[in-house]
């Protein structure tokens, strides 16, 4: 299973858990308990509260956001060139090892 490493928003906290493929990061990230990745549409990508940073170094790999995806984030505070929402990011092999950062509380 790949490995995800994810980063508080303070930079204090860091979570490695391993996701089974074929899910979301956000539901990796509500499977290991990380609470500040909410998800409260349920990753229907209308909220935002999934929002998370992709590490530089793998936005290659994971991709530039779709158009809603986009429009979601607009509602958003702190988005940066490497925002995704972590709904719309499915977990597979080719991310064992991905970095995200839980961005600061909007």
């Amino acid at each position: 299973m790949p490995k995800l490493t994810f980063i508080s928003a303070d930079g204090e906290t860091t979570k490695t858990v391993e996701s089974p493929v074929g899910i979301t990061l956000m539901e990796a990230a509500r499977n290991a308990g990380i609470d500040s990745v909410a998800g409260d549409c349920g990753g229907a990508c209308i909220c935002g509260t999934c929002h998370i940073y992709i590490d530089p170094a793998w936005w290659e790999k994971v991709g530039e956001p779709i158009d809603i995806e986009q429009a979601t984030m607009e509602f958003s505070e702190n988005v940066t060139p490497h925002s995704r929402l972590a709904c719309r990011i499915e977990v597979a092999a080719e991310l064992d090892g991905l970095v995200l950062r839980v961005p600061p509380e909007d």
